[in-house]
Formats: C-alpha cells, structure tokens, sequence
C-alpha cells in the first residue's frame, strides 16, 4: 500500500472546492470532499489507475471523481497529489 499525501496547494484546491460548493448546499460540499478523499485512498492500493498526462508533464496523472480531479505523481515515497480542481479546468495552466 502506497502512502497518499497532499501538497499544500492540493489542500488549498479541496478547500477553495468546499465554499464554492457550500454557497448553495454545505451538505453537497462534504459530499464532494468525502468522494475526493475515497478517491485518494483507492489510490494508495493502486497508484496507477488514473490515466497518464505526460504531454501535460512527465510523471502527471489523474484520476476523476466526479466532476472533479484529482492530479497527482507517483513517487518513491507513494503517492503526491498535487492539485485538486474541476474538470473543465485548464490543466496545463494549473501544473
């Protein structure tokens, strides 16, 4: 099993995604966080199921949850996930 762990500018993402979301239902908003987080953990047992976005940067993968992704490095260490945002976010203006 991998150890997952968040940069800080990820954690920054799963916040700003929280209030966007609670402003019309602070429930959903949880909602979203706790798929992100279930999303993460599947991550630590298989580290290489997002899909590959090496023309994005070498090493970049994600993994979709919902709306949103998840972007993230397999690393000696295990996992990193380095941003979080929404699907229709420019990707390569974000890594």
């Amino acid at each position: 099993m991998a150890r997952v762990v968040f940069t800080n500018k990820a954690r920054e993402d799963l916040i700003d995604i929280w209030l966007h979301v609670a402003e019309d239902d602070p429930a959903a908003a949880d909602r979203v966080l706790d798929r992100l987080d279930e999303a993460a953990s599947h991550l630590a047992d298989h580290p290489e199921m997002g899909a590959a976005r090496d023309d994005i940067r070498p090493g970049l993968r994600y993994l979709v949850s919902g709306s949103y992704l998840l972007l993230y490095r397999i690393t000696d260490a295990g996992v990193e996930i380095v941003r979080a945002v929404h699907g229709r976010r420019d990707l390569i203006s974000l890594v």
